[in-house]
């Protein structure tokens, strides 16, 4: 079985993945610090993981029933993410890894959204099988992906300025919301109407390709334009706009979806990443494809089951390469 880390960005993660894909435990500690800045502050993060790695890893372990001596292999998160807070779980997982002789795994954080699918279901079902369509929408990244096989994925298109979840995190706060924006946003939007206001989703991008900073400006200007008319301005109507914004996020995702679907002729979608934890998008992408794979929503999340599933399928570091092992903080597949 295979311990594994995930510290990109303000969740601290540790799980215990068996070698059949079965996941034994799955720890993450939510770094609520951040939300008096409404956004996540990178030297805070780093700080916050320090103080809680050790204490996350020992309650995996524990809720798996299993000791470091039962490890075969240690797998962790090296990028894309935050540089502070990736070193902080590389340097826990070569430590462990070093002292106790174990092979170490360093996994890309996007190939772990893809590889949730990959993961057996609590009900004992099988993951999703390549090849399938995937749509990634988190905070940082938003793509469509072809998967041909478990160790890696072919991008088909990708937001060209702003993430799903960032643009969620920015209209929330244009609202009045906490952060983390996007549930505080699914939740207003649900006693408001979609259709009350038209907001942009980017028709006149090409292919495959997302934005999402023209929809951001959409509801900056309508929030303007609403508490210069004095009739209680925007906070009368923010359900309404939750929902529209929400629904013009939603629809060019999905959209982009469908398209990937049509394109590449496959009938099996999967999707991950926080934003598919966002209920509207899982019903409106629920029946898009024959087979549809979902997975619940603490897997959506930035997590370390994920890590751990993409792990199964990756290779280890040369023991020699370990202790020199870096980090990276943007998506390589964008350079």
């Amino acid at each position: 079985m295979i311990l594994a880390l995930e510290t990109s960005c303000d969740d601290t993660c540790a799980a215990v993945v068996t070698d059949d894909g079965r996941l034994l435990s799955n720890v993450i500690s939510s770094q609520e610090v951040h939300d008096a800045y409404g956004g996540v502050v990178p030297e805070i993060a780093s700080r916050q993981h320090l103080q809680l790695m050790n204490l996350v890893v020992d309650d995996a372990l524990k809720q798996a029933g299993v000791t470091l001596d039962d490890l075969r292999a240690v797998a962790v998160t090296r990028g894309p993410g935050l540089t502070g807070a990736l070193l902080v779980g590389l340097a826990t997982a070569k430590a462990i890894a070093v002292a106790r002789g174990l092979p170490l795994i360093p996994v890309d954080h996007l190939q772990g959204h893809v590889a949730a699918n990959f993961l057996v279901g609590e009900d004992g079902a099988p993951g999703l099988e390549p090849p399938f369509v995937c749509l990634v929408a988190s905070g940082g990244h938003s793509f469509v992906a072809r998967v041909d096989d478990h160790a890696s994925f072919t991008v088909l298109g990708r937001t060209l300025d702003d993430a799903a979840g960032e643009a969620l995190d920015k209209g929330a706060r244009l609202l009045g919301l906490p952060f983390p924006g996007g549930p505080h946003v699914e939740r207003l939007a649900a006693g408001g109407d979609a259709a009350a206001f038209s907001f942009p989703v980017a028709h006149g991008v090409p292919g495959l390709d997302m934005s999402f900073a023209g929809l951001k400006t959409s509801l900056l200007y309508t929030v303007r334009d609403l508490d210069a008319a004095h009739d209680g301005g925007a906070a009368a109507r923010s359900a309404d706009l939750a929902a529209s914004y929400q629904h013009a996020v939603v629809d060019q995702l999905a959209r982009r979806t469908v398209r990937a679907l049509e394109q590449t002729g496959l009938d099996r979608l999967a999707i991950g990443g926080g934003v598919a934890a966002n209920g509207p998008l899982r019903a409106r992408l629920q029946d898009a494809a024959g087979t549809v794979h979902i997975p619940g929503r603490a897997l959506c999340t930035d997590n370390a089951a994920m890590i751990g599933a993409a792990a199964l399928h990756q290779p280890a570091a040369d023991p020699a390469d370990v202790p020199g092992l870096d980090v990276y903080a943007t998506d390589r597949r964008s350079l």
